[in-house]
């Protein structure tokens, strides 16, 4: 079909990249000059605080938010593509879409229409793998098996690209094991890739090869989860220390009668006193302090970096 065929000018070595998309969403937020990218088979985790403009961003990428500039690659398309370059996604909310009274196996009938690709074989052999009886109506699953069921239908029509938005929010840490495993059955395939949109950054921890973060509508950093993690210090002292700092941008202040904690980047920990705890940081600690603001309104902090810090080097 000539639908399928790649463009020759959008590189095939990329399951998609956002360049320079900017868009407002309404009158109280934007994505500014968002740029990321994702080679083929590997996992990206997008993270931010809620309202960071995670969601905002996947909705560009699958042409559900127009954008005012820029432009997006999808599976060796240029945006807008090809409508049948949508086959080959699948996506995986934070609830369902399917309609409620529908049982499992009604879920085939009114799906397999619209993919040239869809293998019932593999869907029900997915529900029995996931232990989902076809005979229960979408509205009576669990938040974890409502998951599951989205899953077994992105697999069932192939797709070769997963984009997961907030996907483990509130599942129990046996689903969100679960997850895990799936995600890594998937990648067993040549060319097959996944975006994982999360603020619950300890999933990436394991599986993510790249990592994009995300605030305020722009780019902080994206690059692999370990130049990230390289990128950044985790910075604890008592209550007196961290303060009258020269060359040094404390990023997320967080103080307490106890004591002062913060992020600095890489680069700039050896200027501190020798009093103060330096550690390498976690994921998560790194979205939570750039997400967050400073209380104590050192005039010597900085909530939020005053320009991207692109670790790959995106334009």
């Amino acid at each position: 079909m000539p639908g399928n065929q790649e463009d020759p000018a959008v590189s095939t070595d990329l399951a998609f990249a956002l360049r320079g998309v900017s868009t407002a969403v309404g009158d109280s937020f934007a994505l500014r000059d968002v740029s990321f990218e994702l080679p083929t088979g590997y996992v990206m985790g997008l993270i931010g605080t809620n309202g960071a403009g995670k969601t905002t961003s996947i909705r560009c990428l699958l042409g559900m938010q127009r954008i005012d500039t820029g432009e997006i690659d999808l599976l060796g398309h240029r945006m807008p593509g090809p409508v049948a370059v949508r086959q080959n996604i699948g996506v995986v909310l934070d609830h369902t879409y399917l309609v409620g009274d529908w049982r499992l196996a009604e879920v085939e009938r009114a799906l397999r229409p619209f993919y040239d690709r869809w293998d019932g074989v593999r869907y029900r052999q997915l529900l029995g793998d996931f232990g989902l009886d076809p005979r229960a109506k979408v509205k009576d699953l669990s938040r974890g098996m409502g998951m599951k069921l989205m899953i077994a239908v992105a697999l069932s029509h192939q797709a070769r690209l997963l984009v997961f938005d907030e996907p483990t929010s509130g599942l129990d840490p046996v689903a969100r094991e679960e997850l895990i495993g799936i995600i890594g059955d998937f990648l067993v395939e040549e060319g097959h890739s996944v975006l994982f949109s999360t603020h619950i950054t300890s999933d990436l921890e394991r599986i993510g090869d790249y990592v994009t973060l995300i605030d305020g509508g722009r780019i902080v950093s994206t690059g692999t989860k370990d130049e990230l993690l390289e990128a950044y210090r985790v910075v604890r002292g008592g209550p007196d220390d961290l303060s009258d700092l020269v060359g040094v941008q404390l990023i997320g202040v967080r103080r307490t009668p106890a004591g002062v904690q913060a992020l600095v980047r890489t680069e700039e920990a050896d200027l501190l006193d020798e009093d103060v705890l330096v550690e390498p940081p976690t994921l998560e600690e790194i979205a939570v302090h750039i997400g967050s603001g400073d209380p104590g309104g050192n005039p010597h902090t900085t909530d939020r970096p005053g320009s991207s810090l692109s670790t790959r080097g995106i334009a």
